[in-house]
Order: structure tokens, then C-alpha cells, then sequence
């Protein structure tokens, strides 16, 4: 019998560890943080990560576990993450995974490999730009024909961008780009998951935003920031985060605070319309809710999770 999880999706902003917590507490839950950047020590402010406080009410996993010095993939959470909910579920808690980074969450409830979604490589992706300049938009194709047929079959060849995408990908993994697609419509399921989207109005949710990035500069944002570029290379995964890699030009002197400040809002802003567009084409959700402008639905959510969890 598959484990039963409760799983909080949406976007930043949106109220996930709000929701998180009420819904520990009341079904005697353990948090599971599916959030790439609250793993790290040190990266609080800026990630808005769950409190002490907050972590002395309910127990929580996959926050401040490793330096800001080290890597952390996608294979690392799916593989920590499927231990803990083992865990739990033997201890007869119930697991609530809470996060807004869709490849992780997809990684866990789905058997998907995500080789789609390797890391760009520039070198290479250049190099096919240069030889589709000298060479034309069709030899490229063509040679993406010659790998990869079923791919080829579905990109036109003025798709530059998307034939150079299913080349890098098989460059970068080995995965044909076909078949890694027919993973979005054939995904195993491997949790009886109960799967929460948050959303709300779009301008309310940017205005969250702003506001939330206004606040974490009064927190401290500017002092965490240059505390760990003191230690931590400009080259570690952990300052790419929205919120640290648009403060370094900052500090650098190449660009003004209030620069940094509005490209902090708008990558934080396009990150979460990435997210509300992961999370509604590539995962199934069980029930969407608006709970920034309907908090009082959380009951009506609630029985839904309370006949979820005695099925």
C-alpha cells in the first residue's frame, strides 16, 4: 500500500507555510521542505525561510542541513525526502511535503528521471547556435533528426531554440528528448498523495511579493547577503538564488540598491508565474485554493483532507 502524503504546492508568497503549519498541528503532521535554497545554512532571510519558532512547534526536515558551500540536486531530495516519509508514516505521523520548486515535488510523487530538465550548458548550446548561423536552421535539424527521430518529427526546424534544447539535453544526459517526453503523459504515481495548489489574483500575488521583498530587506536581507559572500564562493549554487545573485552586482559596485531591489521583485515575480504554470501543466493537483482572499475555505479543505486520510 502506497504511503499517504499531504503535499503543499503554489507559489512564493502565496501562504504555504502558514497553511503547513495549521495543518501539522492538526493532524499530527511532520513537515518535509521541498524547497531548493531552504536547505542551506545561513540562507534565512532571503529564502523566507520557516522560523525557530515556528520549527519548535512542528518538526521540520530539509532546512538548515548543509553548508551554502555544497551542491544540492534533485536526486538528493527525492532520496532524502523518500526516507523521512517512510519514517514518519512508520511512527504513525502524517508526512506534509510544502514547497514551491516543481521539480523537486514532481521528482517525488512521479517516477520521472527529469533528464528534460538538465542544466543549460552555454558552451554547447553556443556552439549549435554558431553552427545553424553558418550552416542554416535545417542542418541542424537534420542532425537532430539523425539522434533523435520522434523528437525531430514533433519540433519544426525554425524551432531553433526548442531543436538546440533536444540536442543539449541528449548531450548533457545521454536521454533521448522524445523519450523524456512521453514521461509527462505516462508518470507512475508513487505516493496516495493529496496534492493542495494555492494560488490567488495575480496583481494581489505580485503586490505579496513586493511587499515580502521590502520585507526582507528591513529584516537584514543586505547583512545575510554580504555575510556569506565573506565565505562562500560567487561560483556556489547557493548564491544563484533569487534574492542573493541579484545583490552581488550590488556589492560590486556595478548597480545601485534600489536597482537590485526591483530585479529581486521581478525575478521574484516571473518565478512565481513559473511556478503556478509548473505546477498546473505538469503535475495533477487534487483541489485548488485562494486562501490570501478566502481564508475561511480552509474548512471546507480540511474535510476534504479529513476523508482523504481515513480512506
Amino acid at each position: 500500500m502506497k504511503e499517504k502524503i499531504i503535499v503543499i504546492v503554489g507559489p512564493t508568497a502565496v501562504g504555504k507555510t502558514s497553511l503547513s503549519l495549521s495543518l501539522a498541528k492538526k493532524y499530527d503532521g511532520e513537515i518535509i521542505s521541498g524547497d531548493s535554497m531552504q536547505i542551506y545554512k545561513g540562507l534565512d532571510i532571503g529564502t523566507a525561510k520557516v522560523t525557530r519558532e515556528e520549527r519548535k512547534e512542528v518538526i521540520h526536515y530539509l532546512v538548515d542541513e548543509i553548508s551554502p558551500n555544497e551542491n544540492y540536486a534533485v536526486s538528493d531530495f527525492k532520496t532524502k525526502a523518500k526516507n523521512l516519509i517512510e519514517d514518519i508514516t512508520a511512527r504513525g505521523k502524517v508526512p506534509i511535503i510544502v514547497g514551491g520548486t516543481g521539480l523537486y515535488i514532481e521528482s517525488l510523487l512521479y517516477n520521472v528521471s527529469h533528464g528534460g530538465q538538465a542544466e543549460p550548458d552555454l558552451t554547447y548550446r553556443k556552439e549549435l547556435e554558431t553552427f545553424a548561423e553558418q550552416n542554416g536552421k535545417q542542418k541542424l535539424w537534420e542532425r537532430l533528426e539523425s539522434i533523435d527521430p520522434k523528437a525531430a518529427e514533433s519540433i519544426h526546424c525554425n524551432n531553433l531554440r526548442r531543436v538546440i534544447r533536444a540536442l543539449e539535453v541528449y548531450n548533457s544526459t545521454g536521454q533521448l528528448f522524445s523519450s523524456l517526453q512521453m514521461e509527462k503523459t505516462n508518470k507512475e504515481k508513487l505516493y496516495d498523495a493529496y496534492v493542495i495548489g494555492l494560488t490567488t489574483d495575480r496583481a494581489l500575488l505580485y503586490e505579496r511579493i513586493n511587499q515580502r521583498v521590502d520585507f526582507m530587506f528591513d529584516q537584514g536581507l543586505i547583512k545575510e547577503v554580504e555575510s556569506l559572500l565573506a565565505t562562500v564562493p560567487l561560483t556556489a549554487q547557493s548564491l544563484k538564488g533569487i534574492g542573493y545573485k541579484e545583490l552581488i552586482p550590488y556589492f560590486e559596485n556595478y548597480i545601485s540598491l534600489q536597482a537590485a531591489t526591483e530585479q529581486i521583485k521581478q525575478n521574484s515575480r516571473r518565478y512565481a508565474k513559473r511556478q503556478l504554470t509548473w505546477f498546473r501543466n505538469r503535475m495533477e493537483i487534487s483541489s485548488w485554493w485562494d486562501f490570501v482572499q478566502a481564508p475561511e475555505n480552509q474548512e471546507k479543505l480540511e474535510a476534504e483532507l479529513e476523508i482523504f486520510l481515513r480512506m
